[in-house]
């Protein structure tokens, strides 16, 4: 292809690896970044992915444990509890001019990332899916979306462009927003009241938005009255419209982390959202409460 990229992928995981196999389809050059014993399955086996969507294939992609070239976009898709370790595997002056692509979930990132690669190549990204890795190099797709907001203040507006393009043609529905604060916080707004709720009761979404309705509108309404103070989006009926609208047996990322014993991203999120509330005396006591009760499973 004429416009073909070369991407590295930090974190292969449900989301990293869904995307490095869609880029490697379509014809992009992938490197996946990862432990030793991940990237010789990655290179011997690929990446297989199970979509209702985008179908059931396998993917040939490269895999290292280290970036060691110049790419076009280094896209970060590991979970922030796991940030500050994967990062030794994308040396700065490897990456060099690269982009280097957040798909962390919080608002608070950009500024650590900033601090350490080129301020004006790291375009943080937000993505709206539900995928597992369920073993090495095997995927699972579950939700019937995948969309992409491609942002970076300072960014240069074709590097953004070319990258959405091949989002785009690989199969997640994508779009460069101008305001970096807004995405995050759209993100934000959405993913706090379902991760936290999700994970407190050990319940999928449908059962939530029922049995626990008053509780999330609370949280849907005081993680909006955050996000507007910020400058971001508050839109609560939207928020609920959406949460309506999932399969009742959707599940956050953050529950699912709680299901399998791992770390929870309950700082990056509950703690990011309280810290912001307190910030600009924004009251948020159910917000407060959730995080305080899932303290002790972080």
């Amino acid at each position: 292809m004429a416009n073909a990229l070369t991407v590295a992928v930090l974190g292969p995981g449900g989301v990293g690896g869904l995307l490095a196999a869609l880029l490697s389809r379509t014809g992009h050059r992938v490197i996946c970044l990862s432990g030793k014993k991940t990237a010789e399955t990655l290179r011997t086996e690929g990446i297989r992915v199970r979509s209702a969507r985008f179908g059931d294939f396998t993917a040939r992609v490269e895999a290292d444990t280290e970036l060691r070239e110049p790419v076009d976009a280094c896209l970060v898709t590991v979970k922030h509890t796991a940030l500050d370790a994967a990062l030794g595997r994308v040396p700065a002056p490897v990456l060099s001019d690269g982009l280097l692509v957040p798909f962390l979930n919080g608002v608070e990132h950009p500024a650590a990332l900033r601090a350490r690669y080129r301020p004006d190549r790291v375009a943080p990204a937000v993505i709206r899916v539900e995928s597992t890795r369920v073993a090495p190099g095997d995927v699972e797709h579950g939700s019937p979306f995948a969309e992409i907001d491609l942002t970076g203040t300072g960014v240069p507006r074709a590097r953004l462009d070319a990258l959405a393009e091949a989002f785009a043609a690989a199969g997640p529905d994508t779009r460069v927003l101008e305001d970096e604060t807004a995405a995050l916080w759209a993100k934000m707004s959405f993913l706090a009241p379902f991760a936290l709720l999700t994970t407190r009761y050990a319940l999928p979404m449908g059962e939530v938005r029922t049995r626990h309705r008053d509780e999330l509108t609370a949280l849907v309404e005081e993680t909006a009255a955050v996000s507007r103070a910020c400058g971001g989006p508050a839109d609560p009926a939207q928020a609920l419209a959406r949460y309506d609208a999932f399969p009742p047996a959707m599940k956050s990322s953050m529950q699912r982390d709680a299901e399998a014993g791992r770390p929870l991203e309950l700082d990056a999120i509950g703690g990011a959202l309280l810290r912001a509330a307190e910030r600009h005396g924004i009251p948020a006591p159910v917000a407060a409460r959730v995080v305080g009760e899932l303290h002790p499973f972080a």
